[in-house]
């Protein structure tokens, strides 16, 4: 059973009960609570196709989505998100609950993951190899990974690329996709078939709409994928597609910069991040159209030679 079969009023009547929904997200196991109706039917819409599982199976996040205990119930209401009893964010408006969620559920990940190597990094698969798109906020790595999710290539994960430590493969968390500004109106007309839920206002990082899995990514989430290919991706306007291969030793330092956890794993951090680098083909890229990068992309995943 997945997140939608249920209808809303049965979805509410769950989460707001002591043992809430227990659900699947690929590498981990999340129990969410809460009576919040417009949160609900939100997280039912971005999650629709994400497995239930028993509340007597192990759970590893436990996320529970209230009003304050105090007046601001009823006057100028917030939304907290406690985890396992912490708070470690501030009360937001209840308008804003489902951004706070998916940070909430980020601060779990980037928490309890430690064991594996984790890079800020967009992921997405074809032919069983995996192409790791490590960025900095604002280069377009959402959009990016968004567009090619439409357009045949398995989507894995935008925000954490998992490494497992002992094989090396990318294991899956394809969670619906925070676009930000002008990347909204941009997936939208670019696929008919995209959904986006609801658009979010002056958070700190302006409008969010979060862009649904595909299903047959959720549904493929348990496959792990190959690194083959690291390429850094940096929007530009206007510019053609420059796709540049990056010299083994440069692509290190960049790849590690953009780990969350490299200096706290130590001698086991290094390795991993070597055996990345000596085993993928790796490039700096600079775009601006969506359908010449892709095309470049197909390219090199198909083993030819990309008409740069």
């Amino acid at each position: 059973m997945n997140i939608g079969h249920y209808s809303l009023q049965e979805l509410l009547k769950k989460t707001s009960c002591t043992q809430g929904v227990c659900f699947d997200v690929g590498s981990f196991t999340v129990r969410l609570r809460s009576s919040h109706k417009d949160f609900i039917s939100t997280f039912r819409q971005l999650y629709f196709d994400f497995p239930v599982i028993s509340d007597d199976q192990l759970i590893d996040f436990f996320i529970d989505m209230q009003a304050p205990k105090s007046l601001r119930r009823w006057i100028r209401p917030q939304i907290i998100a406690r985890i396992d009893g912490q708070e470690p964010f501030q009360p937001f408006a209840p308008s804003h609950a489902m951004p706070l969620f998916e940070w909430a559920l980020n601060w779990c990940i980037a928490r309890q993951g430690q064991h594996q190597l984790m890079l800020h990094a967009a992921v997405l698969e074809k032919h069983g190899k995996a192409l790791i798109l490590p960025a900095l906020p604002g280069s377009g790595k959402s959009t990016l990974a968004g567009a090619l999710a439409q357009r045949g290539w398995r989507f894995l994960s935008d925000e954490f690329c998992l490494i497992h430590l002992q094989h090396g493969q990318v294991i899956p968390i394809p969670r619906p996709t925070p676009l930000k500004n002008e990347s909204i109106d941009v997936i939208r007309n670019f696929a008919d078939s995209v959904f986006i839920g609801p658009l979010f206002e002056k958070t700190r990082k302006g409008t969010i709409g979060h862009l649904r899995a595909p299903t047959a990514s959720i549904e493929r989430m348990k496959e792990t994928a190959t690194p083959a290919w690291v390429i850094f991706p940096q929007y530009q306007s206007q510019s053609p597609v420059i796709l540049e291969p990056l010299n083994k030793s440069a692509a290190f330092l960049k790849l590690a910069t953009n780990s969350f956890n490299y200096s706290l794993l130590g001698d086991s951090g290094f390795k991993a991040i070597k055996s990345i680098i000596e085993s993928c083909a790796c490039y700096n890229l600079n775009y601006s159209n969506l359908n010449d990068v892709i095309a470049q992309l197909d390219a090199l995943s198909n083993h030819a030679e990309p008409a740069l």
